[in-house]
């Protein structure tokens, strides 16, 4: 039997073919490692995130818009005085009305205005319904309801700008690239709801609606404090004066609001001013303090915090009130007949309802609700 001899030639060819493989190896590593590298700083920026899924869920519903699958014929804008106080799902099932709100706690005019060009960048509504209830926030803005609304909106132009508008002392806009410099602290404060929740969230609201089903009735409020100035800072108006222009340059019908809510005081003077602006802009201004009978609202049963806001009940009520005439003067469809639109809705519905059953059994159970409300426990 005879070896088969191997030349030096044929060795040196074969080092030569190995050459390549083994000078790509470091350059793989390197991407490997930086790959590790990025996930594991998103990893832990995620989870040092505030998640909003349990207790104080509103800064979810920023993000919460961008999953929506279907169109929006009207767009609610604003704080609480929206989020709380109108059901959309009411308005569809009640007027086919396909409607959002993207509102946040605190919501200033200027982050509404950059809100509705972020929205038009994808749809266009036929109504845009705007609260005025935070023309009295824009003196001193807070950081902690910038971070609510502004961290979960989509990079964007439209988000900067935002930013920029709304940055309080000691805030850097770099820290809303990298959120992980604003909460680098949170370790101490993590729990499961933060593990559970890295990479996915829950949906928690209801096209924007933050729906609560227990009642306390409302009470007796302080008199109302007069005050030495009762003009709105100028960057408010200003912005919401932009915003007026920028819908109506779309041809968007624009509503303004408030809600029917008696507390914080909504002064005359202020009522006054707004009233001047949607006469300068020929655009509709509904008070609904002054249509509480109208309404059908009974604030013994209508409120869940004592007259601060509507519960579902009273979110129902308002959404029927605003909802005939919008139906009435707005040219909307029924988007019940869209097929596609209400398999959708089939789900909103349900989802609606399951909320709802599941508080008021926590209410029978326990008295009070324990998995929802800013006291839900984790």
């Amino acid at each position: 039997m005879t070896e088969k001899t191997v030349s030096q030639e044929e060795i040196k060819d074969q080092g030569r073919n190995d050459k390549p493989a083994r000078s790509l190896l470091p350059q793989v590593l390197i991407l490997l490692g930086l790959a590790l590298a990025i996930f594991l700083f998103i990893f832990v920026q995620n989870l040092l995130m505030p998640k909003y899924q349990r207790g104080v869920i509103e800064g979810s519903f920023s993000e919460e818009y961008y999953k929506e699958k279907v169109p929006h014929e009207v767009i609610f804008y604003g704080d609480c005085d929206v989020y709380e106080n109108y059901s959309p799902i009411e308005l569809y099932q009640k007027y086919g009305i396909s409607s959002y709100i993207r509102g946040n706690a605190e919501q200033y005019m200027w982050q509404t205005y950059y809100m509705i060009k972020d929205t038009l960048r994808t749809e266009t509504p036929k109504v845009i319904v705007i609260s005025v209830h935070g023309l009295q926030s824009g003196t001193k803005p807070k950081e902690a309801y910038n971070r609510m609304t502004l961290d979960g909106m989509k990079w964007s132009p439209d988000k900067v700008n935002a930013i920029n508008e709304s940055m309080t002392d000691g805030e850097t806009f770099l820290s809303y690239v990298f959120p992980v410099l604003r909460y680098h602290d949170r370790w101490s404060e993590l729990t499961k709801t933060d593990w559970d929740h890295v990479f996915s969230k829950d949906q928690v609201s209801h096209n924007g609606y933050y729906m609560r089903c227990d009642v306390m009735p409302q009470g007796e409020f302080p008199p109302a404090v007069p005050l030495m100035d009762y003009s709105f800072d100028e960057k408010s108006m200003a912005y919401l004066a932009k915003s007026i222009e920028l819908c109506q340059s779309k041809g968007i019908k624009v509503v303004l609001v408030h809600a029917p809510i008696l507390y914080p005081v909504w002064y005359d003077e202020w009522d006054a001013q707004v009233k001047d602006l949607a006469k300068e802009y020929d655009v509709p201004y509904f008070n609904y303090i002054e249509h509480i009978d109208d309404i059908g609202l009974d604030m013994s049963k209508d409120t869940y915090d004592a007259g601060l806001h509507l519960n579902i009940y009273g979110a129902e009520k308002l959404a029927d009130y605003i909802g005939a005439w919008l139906k009435d003067n707005c040219d909307l469809k029924d988007m019940r007949e869209d097929p596609a639109v209400s398999a959708v809705y089939s789900d909103k519905i349900s989802f609606y309802e399951k909320m709802r059953d599941d508080q008021l059994s926590e209410i029978s159970n326990y008295g009070q609700l324990v998995n929802y409300g800013a006291n839900a426990i984790e």
